[in-house]
Parts: C-alpha cells; sequence; structure tokens
C-alpha cells in the first residue's frame, strides 16, 4: 500500500509541474495568440502611439559558430527586418516573449525601466514569439512602458536554433556577436535583471 500511495503521489506532483508549464510560460505546439486582424497600418499606428523605436539596421552577414542565427525576422508593427547575425557591434539582451505569457506580462516592465537605465550602454531586444496577435502585443508593450525595438516571429522560426522550451528566455549577446549564456526564468525583480546583465555582459546599473 505504501508502494502505491507512493506512486499517486508522484503522479500527481508530476501532472502539476507539466499543465504549469503549458498552461502559463509556453503553448504546447507554439501555436500562439488567436490571430490578429490589425491592419498594417493600424499596427503601425499602435507602435508609433506606444513609443516603440525603430528595429536596429543590420546587413547579412556569416553567422558565427556561436552567434545568433541567420535568420531575418520582421519588426513588430512595421519597419525594416532585421537579420538576426547581424546583431554585433554592442552588449545585447534579447528577451523572447508573447502577449500570451503571464510570467512575460510580470517581466517587461522590468526590461523597460532597464532599457531607460542602461540603453546607452547595452541594447534591449524584444522578440514578440508564437504570437499572431501583433495589436494585442503591441498594446501590452504600450502598458508595460516598453519602447526599445520588438521583433515578430509568429511562426516560431527560432524554436529549434535557440532551443525555446518556455517562455520567458532571455539571450545575452556580447559585442562580437556570440551568445554569451540563455536564461530560460522570469526575473522577478529590476535586481535580478541587472545582475543577469552583469554577469553574462559586465554592465552595471
Amino acid at each position: 500500500m505504501k508502494r502505491i500511495a507512493a506512486m499517486l503521489l508522484l503522479a500527481t506532483l508530476l501532472a502539476g509541474c507539466s499543465s504549469g508549464l503549458s498552461d502559463s510560460r509556453i503553448k504546447p505546439t507554439f501555436g500562439g495568440a488567436s490571430a490578429s486582424v490589425a491592419s498594417a497600418d493600424e499596427l503601425a499606428k499602435a507602435k508609433a502611439a506606444a513609443r516603440v523605436e525603430d528595429c536596429p539596421s543590420t546587413t547579412s552577414t556569416k553567422a558565427t559558430v556561436k552567434g545568433l542565427p541567420a535568420l531575418t525576422l520582421d519588426c513588430l508593427g512595421g519597419g525594416a527586418p532585421v537579420w538576426l547575425a547581424g546583431l554585433r557591434g554592442e552588449p545585447t539582451v534579447i528577451n523572447l516573449w508573447a502577449s500570451w505569457c503571464g510570467p512575460c506580462r510580470e517581466e517587461l516592465p522590468l526590461l523597460a525601466k532597464s532599457h531607460r537605465e542602461l540603453g546607452d550602454r547595452v541594447r534591449i531586444v524584444g522578440i514578440d514569439f508564437a504570437d499572431d496577435a501583433a495589436d494585442v502585443a503591441l498594446d501590452l508593450a504600450a502598458k508595460s512602458g516598453v519602447t526599445y525595438p520588438l521583433l515578430a516571429d509568429p511562426t516560431s522560426s527560432l524554436k529549434s536554433s535557440l532551443k525555446v522550451v518556455g517562455l520567458p528566455q532571455t539571450i545575452f549577446v556580447d559585442e562580437q556577436g556570440t551568445i554569451v549564456a540563455t536564461e530560460r526564468r522570469a526575473y522577478r525583480s529590476y535586481d535580478q535583471l541587472t545582475a543577469a546583465i552583469s554577469r553574462h555582459l559586465g554592465v552595471t546599473p
């Protein structure tokens, strides 16, 4: 009887971990939210109203072995597409998030603050991942105070190359374009976030 009780307890704990992950952090199939019906013009106006900055200008360049994937992503809300492998020249924090991700909603204001405080020394870039509701994402960005550049990956093209298993996910890239660290957790405080930036990129508040 004790053995059966132990097995039932283990099954209950495993079920709880699984449901928590799929429910609040990641869609099991990365299907994203309901498709947005907003037009390109409406999205551009939403982006302007949120004061989200233009996406960084990059040129096609050879991807490094430990660098970002050689993929092009659209700029969320309109703008020039971005060649990810070309994000070099300054320390960069790339945050993968989605409007349907609960922990992401709590974390976005912290990233917004880091952009205000450290923007002249570290580049912050967000990627709206597995999210078809671009208008909802831009509305969330506005409410969170996010003004740093935002890219869009509604089809989850980065899932394999960046080993995305849950959201949020934050990637730290040095000046040479090398990925120096990836953290798969939500930052609960500004101190937690800036400690990670300092640890991986050597940039302190």
